[in-house]
């Protein structure tokens, strides 16, 4: 554990491209579009690592208490997904893995000193927390499709909607292997439905929104925020490797969970308001 400790503190986790990368203009085209595109911010050593570590969690090698995770369908079809069903096995077919933060090498390309910069220039005067931190994976030759969505709502349960989130490839993810796809401006209407989730079809098919999609090919390493009202998706994986990405949903310390069946989650904090 020691050796492990020791080799995370040494990693360099960031691309020497990470430093040239301006975000005081990233708040503005991210305003306006819902999308903002950073480029190359992951070292190839933490890619490395991070696909290893994603490799070790869903083939059960690492193991950390109050993981979620859910499998992948054998269909490619979003409806046939089941829920509610956690750990079923050594895998590499799960479709997420959430509760990153738990793991230590994850922990830290969460509370990286970009990801701060990039949290810092959208949520200036209070303490940043996640509310979710998630692998995604699409295996190779396969995956399942994702529909038009938006990640916000009453199912997410919260005082107010996050809208920072950062999606990091972990792999090439070409529109060969089901690159995400999103809908330019659309966040600025809110939410498609009061739940969130998933947008319904009548709705996509009334807003025309489908002639104006933007693909957003990545190359491993690449991060682009994604805001949570924003309509986008993905398709099947064609290629002969995985597409994995991790996103992390940033949002003010001051957000609070409105669950009452249960007690109100609490959310982990990676930057400090008072931190100079």
């Amino acid at each position: 554990m020691l050796n492990r400790a020791l080799a995370l503190a040494e990693m360099e986790l960031l691309h020497s491209n990470a430093s040239s990368i301006d975000v005081t203009d990233a708040p503005a085209r991210y305003r306006r579009d819902g999308y903002a595109v950073l480029g190359r911010v992951a070292s190839d050593e933490a890619l490395a690592a991070m696909r290893a570590r994603a490799d070790d969690l869903m083939l059960g090698r690492v193991t950390y208490d109050g993981l979620f995770f859910q499998h992948d369908t054998e269909s490619g079809r979003y409806e046939d997904l089941e829920y509610g069903r956690g750990w079923q096995g050594p895998s590499p077919n799960y479709r997420k893995v959430e509760k990153l933060e738990k793991d230590p090498l994850f922990a830290a390309w969460i509370a990286n000193a970009f990801f701060e910069r990039v949290a810092r220039a959208w949520i200036p005067d209070d303490d940043v927390v996640i509310y979710r931190a998630a692998l995604f994976n699409k295996r190779a030759r396969g995956g399942t499709i994702l529909p038009f969505h938006q990640d916000g709502g009453k199912f997410w349960g919260l005082t107010r909607d996050p809208d920072l989130q950062v999606w990091t490839a972990l792999d090439d993810a070409g529109d060969d292997a089901g690159c995400v796809e999103i809908v330019p401006g659309s966040h600025v209407h809110g939410l498609a439905t009061p739940l969130g989730g998933i947008v319904p079809q009548n709705v996509i098919e009334a807003s025309g929104n489908e002639s104006r999609i933007v693909k957003l090919p990545a190359k491993a390493g690449d991060t682009i925020l994604i805001h949570n009202h924003a309509w986008h998706r993905s398709g099947l994986n064609h290629s002969d490797s995985p597409r994995r990405a991790v996103t992390v949903c940033y949002m003010p310390g001051s957000v609070r969970c409105l669950r009452t069946k249960r007690a109100p989650r609490t959310f982990h904090r990676v930057f400090d308001s008072s931190r100079e």
